[in-house]
C-alpha cells in the first residue's frame, strides 16, 4: 500500500506540503506543524495566544481524525514558540488533549518568528 498524503478540508489549506502523511507498514503518521488558522485559512484568536494554541491543537486533532487516530496515538510532539515564557500556557492546553499519565515525547524550541 502506498503512503497516503492528506490535506483534510477541515484544516487550513497547505501551500507546498501535506497536512498529514500516513506511512505504510508500521502505520506511522506524520502531521505537519500547525498554526492558528481555521479551515478557511483565517487567523483564529488574533492577539490571544491561548486561543491560537488551542486552534493549532484542534488542527492536529482534525489531522488525527482524518486517519482514524487520536492524541493517544501520538508519540512525539514539537513546539516552536517565539517566547519561551509562553511554554507553560502551551503545556496547559496540551494537557487538555493528551493523556498526561503517558505523555508523548516532546521538544520545545524558541524561534525568532513563525509562519502565519
Amino acid at each position: 500500500m502506498p503512503n497516503r498524503y492528506l490535506s483534510p478540508e477541515t484544516m487550513p489549506a497547505p501551500f507546498g506540503y501535506s497536512q498529514v502523511v500516513e506511512s505504510t507498514g508500521t502505520r506511522t503518521v506524520h502531521v505537519a506543524g500547525q498554526v492558528p488558522l481555521n479551515a478557511r485559512n483565517e487567523l483564529v484568536g488574533e492577539g490571544d495566544f491561548q486561543a491560537q494554541v488551542r486552534q493549532a491543537f484542534e488542527n492536529v486533532r482534525q489531522a488525527l481524525d482524518a486517519v482514524d487516530m487520536t492524541f493517544n496515538d501520538v508519540v512525539k510532539m514539537q513546539f516552536f514558540v517565539t517566547d519561551i515564557a509562553n511554554l507553560p500556557k502551551v503545556r496547559d492546553i496540551r494537557d487538555e488533549y493528551i493523556n498526561t499519565d503517558q505523555p508523548p515525547a516532546s521538544t520545545s524550541v524558541q524561534v525568532v518568528a513563525l509562519f502565519q
